[in-house]
């Protein structure tokens, strides 16, 4: 499995415009993230050198509440990229928030998750580096973006009924508060912005038919062609298939490889429907029985392989798999594929 969608983020050539018209050069952000200039310029950044790009924003901006407001504010329709102006010229705002949605996957490393229940619509964020350096200005910048949506397509001053942001402190909150028309929680356990479901049926003055018919394919291509994104639940196996030989994978280990707390990984984990514990059985009973179709193992390789130093272990435990010793059921197997 090639972790490619959390390595190959896509920086519009529109954000660094953008921060010109705050005053800020691109090359000041580059040099405060200790990233090279040609960083500028190159197609992709990783996930490392996108949160630092946001950090060395945040930085230099002072105030984090100031900087997102300017930018999400400033930010010139002109210098939307293809995916944000298809949602400008949607036809209203439910039809704007839903092709943002979608097409946020072709710019991960956050998704976004909308739900509409009774009155109200809730745009929950979502992502998985919540010990990310950089994350609570984009998280603020995102949720601010999204009623700025509404707001530039609809013509209308809407305000949001609540924010909730995970991190403890994002500024000056009164900024902020401002800006979004009610009160925002910090040190919530979730990122997301609740609006009027009412705010949906708004059509947008900015609906562009025409356009829309030229985007919309050409970006439906791009989503067809994107490379399958991992859920937790499979990063975390191929990462244990990874470091399972003569060990056994910890939480806390795999957890810091993907940038989060153990606790962060177990509550996705939990989102997803199974456990680290669970996985790892899992993992091991799957690589056990590959592991055993192959005549050229024995036995106690095949245990070290999957983590067990004891054999007799491995045993207890394949047994409880299969309900079969590994010598049993490697006998059963390998006739079965010798007549087959």
């Amino acid at each position: 499995m090639t972790l490619n969608t959390s390595e190959r983020i896509k920086i519009p050539a529109g954000f660094w415009t953008g921060l010109r018209q705050l005053g800020i050069a691109a090359d000041e952000v580059v040099r405060k993230a200790q990233l090279p200039v040609s960083i500028v310029s190159a197609p992709f950044v990783t996930t490392t050198q996108y949160f630092a790009i946001w950090q060395a924003f945040s930085d230099l901006i002072g105030d984090p509440s100031k900087g997102i407001i300017k930018l999400t504010t400033s930010f010139e329709t002109d210098h939307f990229p293809p995916t944000v102006l298809a949602t400008y010229h949607a036809r209203d705002y439910r039809d704007a928030l839903k092709r943002m949605a979608k097409y946020k996957q072709l710019c991960p490393p956050e998704s976004l998750h909308i739900t509409e229940e009774g009155e109200l619509c809730t745009i929950e964020i979502k992502t998985l580096h919540s010990e990310q350096p950089g994350l609570s200005i984009l998280i603020g910048i995102t949720l601010a973006f999204l009623l700025e949506l509404g707001r530039r397509g609809t013509g209308q001053p809407l305000t949001a009924i609540s924010v909730e942001i995970s991190t403890d402190s994002i500024g000056d909150m009164q900024i902020l508060e401002d800006y979004f028309g009610c009160r925002i929680q910090t040190g919530a356990n979730y990122n997301r912005l609740t609006i009027h479901r009412a705010h949906l049926d708004r059509p947008f003055v900015s609906y562009n038919a025409e356009l829309l018919e030229i985007l919309t394919p050409v970006l439906e291509q791009s989503l067809n062609e994107q490379p399958h994104s991992p859920s937790i639940t499979e990063t975390v196996k191929w990462i244990m298939k990874r470091s399972l030989a003569g060990g056994r994978p910890d939480i806390q280990t795999i957890a810091g490889e993907l940038g989060i707390s153990d606790r962060t990984l177990q509550r996705r984990l939990t989102e997803e429907g199974t456990s680290f514990k669970h996985l790892l059985a899992k993992v091991r009973h799957e690589e056990a029985r590959e592991y055993l179709a192959d005549p050229s193992l024995d036995i106690k390789e095949v245990a070290f392989l999957i983590g067990y130093e004891d054999q007799n272990s491995f045993y207890r435990a394949f047994h409880l798999w299969e309900g079969a010793t590994p010598l049993k059921w490697r006998t059963e197997h390998l006739g079965t594929n010798l007549i087959n």
